[in-house]
């Protein structure tokens, strides 16, 4: 292998078979190698998709009794601590739920929802009154929702409508929808099987109100039907996600004992009084859902296995399927052989590396904070903002890849046996649940604007405007974990001179991240403008927001080709690490030519450089064409995951 400061040329004597696609996958696996392949041996039969569109209640049945069957395994257990019924494997249960997104991802929202949403609201949010839920939770026999997102508000969840206020003679709370638009919508196992919700509303005691809180309230009785006072509606057919149960639920007047609420972060005892350990509403709003953020991480994973179940069934196809003859031969050529067959392909493949290499060192600071092994709660917010960034880019290329990877299988694409179908309806609604995707990347960009606070103050247009105000001579921006190894790469590679090249992958990163440092202080720039006598604060905020999201996307992008980098390094085999360094050239290279007018409107590149840069992807897209199916092969998705009708096609 050159130097770390080079990008690796493979050998002209690789060839499909000299690269080990079990090398690959092994340092593909990451620190959850043993969860992943417990989970390969399930039976597919089982767990699997089913082989052709079901009817919706036949469909929910299925996934219901999937889901029982799951629970007799160790996945749901591992994400909850020791004294909860659970074994404290928090990674473990992120990488088991994720490897259900090569399955049927019906079943995948429906154990997201169980136990990554309820129970972890339940298990997060609540205090030692509630851990005898927990062991009914992890084993099925008690369903429940997450009821958190309204008719009339969905990402402004700080706004909510539904009540909560407590009677002091009765000792209870009384949950309400004062509005139609205070309807709790699109919960998943609400329309069928949920028995127990766990509820976000505005709690209110005595005359005060003190912020959206959760609160436990049974929305069906003993005999299946919705518990008094509680509405029930069902959904229906949606686009795709046939399997999950959506419903929406009203509450009228719905009386639950006190100790409902879920009080780890407000509680009231047993005088009546309302007590908090963090005084500040908006920071205490905010640690509530971050502790949710295991579902987020959760949705991130699911979209990326799904990406990768299209690419590896589109590589097969691409490989085996045969159009046009060459002039003077009569063999017929490999669809892959042609160049933009190769451009449409190959850089998503590198783009799932990317982003799974990520998501490992995202579920591994998971770990480490739901474990308490890291306590700060900048560490907490680090975690958060990058939760965010990668569902952001992990989404938005699942629903991009698996459109492509439709398309470059022609009809057979849009068969259902295929999967790509199914694959498609089903992915789509990941870029708008468990946060919009939009409003995340602007979540992201604001915390660039911080200076590593260590509470999360209130975070309103207007405080934000302040901050940025505040701003002189640069900015804060957090970086991925110090790598010595990454720096030493940029440091060494020279500055921006036209004979640098390209390949260099010094020269890539050091490309990203200067995209990144201009478009932060570009724009805290322009949020100085909110000083300015007179000034609307929020005009100068809503004016930012295309360049807001800009931001935010470049410093994940940054963070994702980095921690890349970093894991090509360290792949203990030669083999693999050279293939794994053209890849991780091809992402980088691929992202920088996506951005190629900003680096030509920013003078980053000259006209000649940029015409090089495409020639360079260009270049590794054809060395890396030999290579197509040992790294789709190095996802280890089950084999009885991906057969179809395409399999095998000449």
């Amino acid at each position: 292998m050159s130097s770390a400061t080079d990008s690796t040329t493979l050998p002209s004597s690789a060839s499909p078979d000299a690269v080990a696609a079990a090398a690959i996958r092994r340092h593909l696996d990451g620190p959850f190698g043993s969860v992943r392949d417990h989970c390969r041996a399930l039976d597919p039969a089982t767990f699997g998709p089913p082989s052709a569109p079901l009817p919706m209640d036949e469909h929910r049945a299925r996934v219901t009794s999937q889901l029982a069957a799951l629970a007799a395994e160790p996945y749901a257990a591992q994400g909850f601590p020791e004294h909860q019924g659970g074994t404290a494997r928090y990674g473990d249960a992120v990488a088991a739920i994720e490897m259900l997104g090569h399955t049927d991802l019906s079943l995948f929202v429906k154990a997201g929802v169980q136990w990554g949403l309820f129970g972890g609201a339940v298990s997060l949010l609540g205090t030692s009154r509630h851990d005898d839920l927990l062991p009914r939770i992890i084993s099925g026999e008690l369903q429940g929702c997450f009821a958190m997102t309204e008719t009339g508000h969905g990402s402004d969840v700080q706004s909510l409508l539904t009540t909560a206020t407590f009677d002091p003679q009765t000792d209870e709370l009384v949950v309400h929808s004062p509005s139609p638009a205070a309807r709790k919508d699109y919960i998943g196992n609400a329309a069928r099987d949920g028995q127990l919700a766990a509820v976000f509303a505005q709690l209110v005691v005595g005359d005060e109100s003190h912020g959206v809180h959760c609160v436990l309230v049974p929305i069906r009785d003993e005999s299946g039907s919705a518990a008094t006072g509680v509405t029930i509606e069902d959904c229906g057919p949606k686009l795709g996600l046939p399997g999950v149960d959506n419903g929406r639920l009203l509450f009228d007047h719905v009386r639950v004992p006190r100790t409902n609420l879920l009080g780890r972060y407000g509680d009231i005892d047993d005088a009546g009084t309302y007590a908090s350990p963090i005084d500040n509403p908006g920071r205490r709003f905010f640690t509530m859902l971050g502790t949710l953020v295991r579902g987020r991480i959760s949705v991130a994973g699911g979209a990326g296995a799904a990406a990768r179940s299209a690419l590896a069934v589109t590589t097969r196809y691409a490989v085996g399927r045969r159009q046009f003859a060459a002039p003077g031969s009569e063999v017929e050529t490999s669809v892959l052989d042609y160049r933009t067959y190769q451009r449409r392909l190959l850089p998503r493949i590198a783009t799932a590396y990317a982003l799974q290499f990520a998501q490992h060192e995202l579920v591994s600071t998971m770990d480490d904070v739901l474990a308490g092994r890291t306590t700060s709660e900048q560490a907490r917010r680090e975690l958060e903002t990058r939760a965010a960034g990668i569902k952001v880019l992990t989404t938005r290329h699942a629903t991009d890849t698996i459109q492509e990877c439709r398309e470059l299988c022609g009809g057979a694409g849009y068969l259902w046996a295929n999967r790509l179908a199914a694959l498609k309806a089903d992915t789509d609604i990941f870029t708008t649940f468990e946060g919009d995707n939009t409003v995340l990347l602007q979540l992201v960009a604001k915390s660039l604007l911080t200076e590593y606070q260590s509470t999360f103050g209130d975070l309103d247009t207007a405080g934000i405007v302040r901050f940025g105000a505040r701003l002189v001579g640069g900015t804060v921006i957090e970086r991925s974990a110090a790598r010595g190894l990454l720096q030493r790469v940029v440091d060494a590679t020279p500055g921006r001179d036209e004979d640098v090249t390209l390949g260099a992958r010094g020269t890539q990163l050091r490309l990203l991240r200067e995209r990144e440092d201009h478009l932060v202080e570009g724009l805290a720039r322009r949020l100085r403008r909110a000083t300015a006598p007179g000034a609307d604060a929020f005009a100068v905020f809503n004016a930012a927001q295309d360049h807001l999201v800009d931001a935010g996307s470049a410093h994940v992008e940054r963070l994702v080709a980095e921690t890349f980098a970093a894991s090509v390094e360290s792949c203990p085999d030669a083999r693999a690490r050279a293939v794994l360094a053209r890849v991780c050239d091809l992402y980088a290279l691929s992202t920088i030519e996506r951005h190629k007018a900003w680096y030509l409107e920013h003078d980053r590149l000259s006209p000649a450089r940029a015409k090089a840069l495409t020639a360079l992807v260009n270049e590794v897209c054809s060395e890396l064409r030999p290579h197509a199916q040992a790294l789709v092969d190095g996802f280890g998705i089950p084999e009885g995951l991906l057969t179809t009708e395409m399999s095998g096609t000449a």
